[in-house]
């Protein structure tokens, strides 16, 4: 039943009854108002219940989660309000790939039980087994998928049977984020922004190794970065702006590529790409050399031997320098004579010292 996008107001109506086969219910962006009819718990067949974009009131509907077949659940832009009940956990949520409670007044905190049965998203994805579910005239079914980044928030479309996502956004949900979330392995997009959250980022987010957008902004996280977080390689999209984290920003793959909007308003943080240098943390990454070295030049090392100079004399660095373009010789042996060098300065010094005396 597709009624999506018109002007449909009131309540929807408390009579699925004999709705056994009913797959597919779309009443998302109307103008309906009310609470979640409690009769949807009989379409046992039910796969895909989009009620977004409307004026709902009601807490969350807990007794959805007893539709075992039920993989996409959008109830966004609506009035939700409330704890999410600990019930969901007792419950068989196995199905469930897309979750998006955003844009509500969802409160309180997220037990580890929500997530304890949530096996389609810890299980790896495979795009084959939902491909022949979404398809309306031969198309795929679509959702609208927000995404903050550079400080835009950008609409982009999803195909339902190729993504796993979960999106709590915009609620008042506090307290700390579950560290099981990172048994998520499936997800594609995971968005906590805009809530009450605390404590640090789970060490286990590094698990999430399908993740291509990340959104935890305006929160209240503190301490820092995983640098577990290094190994999401699908990760385009990262926003932890407007938190409490400190500590230097974690380098490679992905996270080369993030500029500062990314990490604007923490004012703990430091490190590349911005431009507060760490000054004694432990661990912080060392600077970038200014020339990009590629394996086997010697153009870096030329201007390190120069540098050196400045240590122990411009004309000992510039002579290695020369020895390095015009001989040929390998920078290990060039190491040598330095330490050869330095050795000998300091013996000498040491002489003259002994003579003054």
């Amino acid at each position: 039943m597709d009624l999506q996008v018109n002007n449909f107001y009131g309540k929807i109506p408390n009579s699925f009854v004999n709705n056994r086969k009913l797959s597919h219910l779309l009443l998302n962006d109307n103008q309906l108002e009310g609470l979640v009819p409690p009769s949807l718990a009989n379409c046992t067949s039910l796969e895909l219940l989009n009620l977004g974009n409307n004026k709902l009131r009601d807490k969350f509907p807990h007794w959805l989660a007893s539709l075992s077949r039920l993989q996409v659940l959008i109830l966004r832009f609506n009035r939700f309000y409330g704890f999410l009940p600990h019930s969901i956990a007792s419950y068989d949520f196995l199905a469930l790939r897309i979750f998006d409670l955003s844009e509500n007044e969802f409160t309180g905190t997220l037990s580890t039980k929500l997530f304890r049965n949530l096996r389609a998203m810890k299980d790896k994805h495979k795009q084959q087994s939902y491909s022949s579910n979404f398809q309306y005239d031969g198309e795929f079914y679509e959702i609208p998928v927000n995404l903050t980044t550079k400080r835009l928030e950008l609409e982009f479309t999803k195909v339902v049977a190729n993504f796993v996502s979960m999106d709590l956004s915009n609620n008042q949900f506090c307290g700390k984020i579950p560290e099981n979330v990172g048994q998520l392995i499936s997800l594609q997009m995971l968005n906590f922004s805009h809530n009450n959250f605390i404590g640090p980022i789970p060490t286990s987010f590094g698990n999430l190794v399908a993740l291509e957008s990340l959104d935890l902004s305006s929160n209240k996280l503190n301490g820092r970065i995983p640098s577990q977080m290094t190994k999401l390689t699908f990760l385009e999209v990262l926003n932890l702006s407007n938190n409490n984290l400190v500590g230097p920003i974690p380098h490679g793959n992905q996270f080369d590529t993030f500029d500062n909007d990314s990490y604007n308003d923490n004012s703990g943080l430091c490190g590349l790409p911005l431009s507060k240098q760490c000054v004694n943390h432990v661990g912080a990454e060392p600077p970038s050399p200014l020339v990009v070295e590629h394996e086997g030049s010697v153009i870096p090392f030329f201007w390190e031997v120069v540098m050196m100079g400045y240590g122990s004399g411009v004309v000992l660095g510039l002579s290695l320098g020369y020895i390095v373009f015009t001989t040929g010789r390998p920078w290990w042996f060039i190491r040598k004579v330095e330490r050869d060098w330095q050795y000998n300065f300091s013996r000498w010094v040491r002489r003259n010292r002994v003579r003054r005396n």
